[in-house]
């Protein structure tokens, strides 16, 4: 069994300690696989994006104000980006919370992910919130390598994160 680590005083929500499992993961750094959900069956790896250039958002649930209006912005924002680049959002909602999510918030161009089944994804990209065991509001963009070209850690569950330079850092690459 494999030992991770947990990181605390690095994060709060609604104002409480918690504590993060897994690495904090840096600009350079090769990203992690992992499997997560596209729906109850079907799972996705990081290779199943390969070449292309991957925006990753995390959000803890679709359901809450911050992380619908993250999500509903990078899908704004993915309708003006080129065909090799892909925006992500991970959450662990059920897939069924997150189709119903998509329905009703007319989400088209960003493709939704759920971490439930194996926490995986958020034990590799150090999000994984031990408490709640819910994933922390994170941005990832990795080039059509693989390799982190940006990250932003949200010190408080609720913050919104840096969308500009999120964006910025993802054009770079396009």
């Amino acid at each position: 069994m494999k030992q991770l680590v947990e990181r605390t005083g690095v994060a709060t929500a609604l104002g409480q300690p918690i504590t993060l499992v897994g690495p904090e993961l840096k600009v350079g750094d090769k990203a992690p696989d992992f499997t997560l959900n596209k729906d109850l069956l079907t799972e996705v790896n990081l290779s199943d994006y390969d070449g292309k250039i991957k925006l990753i958002s995390v959000v803890p649930s679709l359901d809450t104000g911050t992380c619908s209006a993250q999500t509903r912005r990078f899908n704004v924002e993915a309708a003006n980006l080129d065909e090799n680049v892909v925006i992500l959002t991970v959450s662990v909602d059920l897939p069924f919370a997150q189709g119903r999510f998509c329905e009703t918030a007319g989400i088209d161009k960003v493709v939704t992910l759920t971490d439930y089944k194996h926490r995986s994804f958020g034990e590799a990209y150090g999000v994984l919130i031990k408490e709640l065991q819910l994933d922390q509001r994170a941005v990832f963009v990795l080039d059509a390598d693989n390799t982190i070209r940006y990250v932003e850690y949200l010190a408080e569950m609720g913050e919104h994160p840096n969308y500009d330079a999120a964006l910025a850092a993802l054009k770079e690459l396009v």
